[in-house]
C-alpha cells in the first residue's frame, strides 16, 4: 500500500493529472484484436480494484465470474443478444450481487440469518456496481478496452443458469475485456448544468431542457442515422424522426419490453431470495 503521508501538492497535482488523462480517454470499445490478455493480469487488477473500492459495512457482496472458455463466451454471446464482442473479447466479467456467500458465513457461525431482502439486493448490487466501474477505469489505464453491456440486466435469469449462480447471487453487469481493434470518437454527455444541482434539485424550465439536450439531440441523431441504410430504413418504417422517439421505440429502450423485463426481475428476485 502507498504511504502518501510525505507526499507534496506536486505529487498529487500528478496524480490529479493521470486520472484526469484517464477519464477523459474513456471509450466503450466494441471491436478487439485477436490477442489474448493473460488471465493473471485480470484477476490481479480486480484484487486491486476491490480494495480501491468502497463497500458497504466492508460486506464484499459481490462475486465477479471471468468467463474466457470459448463455447462459454459463445452461449454467453447468444444470451447478450449476439453481440460480437462477446466472442472477439478474451474476457467476459459478469458481476454479481451476492449474499450467498455471507449467508454461508453466517450459518456456518451460528449467526443470526440476515441479507435475503430487497434492501439487501440493493446493498449487493451497488457494490457491484462500484467494483465494476473502478475495474474498468483499472483496465483501462493498462491500455486494455471494456465495454459495459446492459444487456445483463434484461437476461439476469438465463446468465445466472448458465454461470451456475446460486440462490441470492444474480448478475448485475457485464464487462468485455480486451486489446482495443478501434479508437472510436468520444460520446457525447449532458452538460454539467443539465445534471450537478446545488443544494436543492432544481427542476428545468422546458427551455433548458431544449438549451441542454440540444447538442446531444444533434450528434445523437447523426451517429445513429451514421449507423447505414437498415438502420435509416427501420427508422422511416417507425416515423421515428428525432433522437427522443428512437430512445423509447421499439428499436432502443422500448418501454414495453421495459415493463415486461422489470416484471420478470420482479419475479427472479422472489425466486433468488431478495424477495418475500
Amino acid at each position: 500500500m502507498t504511504d502518501r503521508s510525505a507526499e507534496g501538492p506536486a505529487d498529487a497535482d500528478a496524480r490529479a493529472t493521470a486520472m484526469s488523462r484517464l477519464m477523459a480517454a474513456h471509450r466503450s470499445i466494441r471491436a478487439f484484436q485477436d490477442r489474448p490478455v493473460d488471465a493473471a493480469l485480470v484477476d490481479r487488477v480486480l484484487e486491486e480494484a476491490l480494495h480501491g473500492s468502497s463497500s458497504s459495512g466492508n460486506l464484499n457482496l459481490v462475486s465477479v465470474i471471468r468467463s474466457g472458455d470459448p463455447a462459454r463466451r459463445a452461449r454467453l454471446c447468444e444470451l447478450h443478444f449476439g453481440q460480437p464482442m462477446v466472442l472477439q473479447a478474451p474476457w467476459v466479467l459478469t458481476f454479481c450481487a451476492d449474499t450467498f456467500r455471507t449467508r454461508q458465513w453466517l450459518a456456518q457461525r451460528g449467526a443470526r440469518l440476515g441479507f435475503a431482502d430487497l434492501l439487501s439486493w440493493h446493498v449487493a448490487a451497488f457494490d457491484a456496481i462500484i467494483l465494476a466501474q473502478t475495474a474498468a477505469l483499472a483496465l483501462e489505464s493498462r491500455g486494455l478496452g471494456i465495454c459495459y453491456m446492459g444487456t445483463t440486466l434484461h437476461r439476469m435469469r438465463e446468465i445466472a443458469d448458465e454461470l451456475q449462480c446460486p440462490p441470492n447471487c444474480l448478475p448485475v453487469t457485464s464487462l468485455v475485456v480486451g486489446w482495443p481493434a478501434e479508437a472510436p470518437a468520444q460520446r457525447d454527455r449532458l452538460p454539467a448544468a443539465a445534471w450537478i444541482h446545488e443544494e436543492v434539485y432544481r427542476r428545468p424550465t422546458p427551455a433548458q431542457i431544449d438549451e441542454r439536450f440540444a447538442e446531444r439531440e444533434r450528434r445523437g441523431w447523426e451517429r445513429y442515422r451514421a449507423l447505414g441504410p437498415e438502420m435509416i430504413r427501420r427508422m422511416d418504417e417507425l416515423g421515428i424522426t428525432h433522437l427522443a422517439q428512437y430512445y423509447t421505440s421499439p428499436a432502443k429502450y422500448d418501454p414495453d419490453r421495459f415493463r415486461e423485463d422489470a416484471d420478470a426481475l420482479r419475479a427472479l428476485l422472489a425466486e433468488r431470495g431478495f424477495l418475500p
